[in-house]
C-alpha cells in the first residue's frame, strides 16, 4: 500500500507546485494529507508474498551467476533467467518494461519495451545492458546480471557482478568495492534516519578509494509497484532526502565507475548505458525493507 511520509524542508511542496516545502508552504502542512511524494509502506500481511518473490529473485540470481564462465553469451544468461522464472511461475519484470506485459511463453515485444528478461552489463557498461547471443564473454570480463521477478503482485530485485574468468586488479578494485558500498548503504538504514545517509555512506567509501558514483541511475521503492518513490540516490542528495519509516521498501543499487561517474545513453536502443569514459563499471543490488529496530535484507540467501 502507499502511505504519506513526514515530509523534509527539501522535499517537493505537497501542494504539486514542484517548489521545495521550504520554498512553498513550509508553514500550511494539512493534517494527514496523501502527498504528491508515495511512498510503499509494506505491512506485515504483505510480507509473505514480498519475502517469497525476493528469496525467488536471489535464488535464480545466484544459480545463473554459477553458470557464467568465459564462453557463455550474454542471450544465454537471458535464456537461463526467463525459463527458471516461468518454472517458478512468476514473470521477468524487464521483458517489455514500461510497456506492460505480454504472454511471456510467446512474448511479442512492444515498442520501446526492453526486450529481454534479464539486464547484462558488461564490462564499460553501467547498466541496462542488452542480452544479445553476439555477446560472447571472455577470460578478464566483469557482467552484472540485474535480476527482477515479479509473482503474486509483488517485485523481488537485485544484482550481482560476476568475474568472468581471471579478473584484472582495476576490475577486482571496482567490483569488490560496489559489493563493500552496497554493504555500506545497508548499514546506514535506520528507523527514524535519513535516506540521504544511505548516498553519504557509499560516496565516501567509494570517494576514499579514488573511483566515481554514478549519479543519474539510482536505487527506487518497490512492492507492489516496479519502479516508485524514494528514488535512492548513491551519493548525497538533498533533492531526495527523506524519513525512513518502518515499511518503507526500496532497493540499493550503487554503480560504481574506473573513472568518472559520468555516463552515456546509447542513442540506437535508447537502454544500453556507457561509462563516458568507457573504464569499467560494476554494481549490486539487493531489495530491503526498513524495520522497527534496523533494516531486513529481502534478497539476501
Amino acid at each position: 500500500m502507499q502511505r504519506s511520509v513526514k515530509l523534509g524542508r527539501n522535499d517537493p511542496c505537497w501542494c504539486g507546485s514542484g517548489k521545495k516545502l521550504k520554498k512553498c508552504h513550509p508553514n500550511e502542512i494539512p493534517a494527514n494529507p496523501l502527498f504528491r511524494r508515495q511512498f510503499q509502506i509494506l505491512e506485515e500481511a504483505d510480507m509473505p508474498k514480498m519475502r517469497r518473490v525476493c528469496r525467488l529473485n536471489a535464488e535464480i540470481l545466484a544459480e545463473v551467476c554459477k553458470r557464467v564462465v568465459p564462453g557463455v553469451s550474454t542471450e544465454q544468461i537471458n535464456t537461463w533467467v526467463h525459463e527458471m522464472t516461468l518454472d517458478a511461475g512468476a514473470y521477468p519484470a524487464p521483458l517489455n518494461y514500461p510497456k506492460g506485459l505480454t504472454d511471456p511463453r510467446n512474448p511479442q515485444i512492444k515498442a520501446g519495451g526492453f526486450p529481454k528478461s534479464v539486464c547484462t552489463s558488461v564490462n564499460e557498461i553501467v547498466c541496462h545492458g542488452i542480452p544479445s547471443a553476439d555477446v560472447i564473454l571472455k577470460d578478464g570480463d566483469i557482467v552484472n546480471v540485474d535480476v527482477t521477478c515479479l509473482l503474486d503482485g509483488f517485485f523481488g530485485d537485485s544484482s550481482a557482478t560476476v568475474y568472468v574468468g581471471t579478473p584484472s586488479d582495476e576490475a577486482k578494485l571496482v567490483t569488490e568495492t560496489a559489493r563493500e558500498c552496497l554493504e555500506a548503504g545497508i548499514r546506514a538504514v535506520q528507523p527514524g534516519g535519513r535516506l540521504i545517509a544511505v548516498g553519504q555512506a557509499i560516496s565516501q567509501l567509494a570517494g576514499s578509494r579514488g573511483l566515481g558514483v554514478v549519479r543519474e541511475y539510482t536505487g527506487h521503492g518497490i512492492g507492489r509497484v516496479f519502479h516508485t518513490e524514494p528514488q535512492v540516490c548513491h551519493y548525497p542528495n538533498p533533492e531526495t532526502d527523506c524519513e525512513l519509516v518502518p515499511g518503507m521498501t526500496f532497493t540499493i543499487e550503487p554503480m560504481i565507475n574506473a573513472g568518472t561517474w559520468r555516463t552515456e545513453l546509447d542513442n540506437r536502443d535508447k537502454w544500453t548505458v556507457y561509462t563516458a569514459d568507457r573504464r569499467l563499471s560494476a554494481q549490486f543490488e539487493h531489495t530491503v525493507r526498513v524495520t522497527e529496530t534496523g533494516v531486513e535484507v529481502l534478497t539476501q540467501l
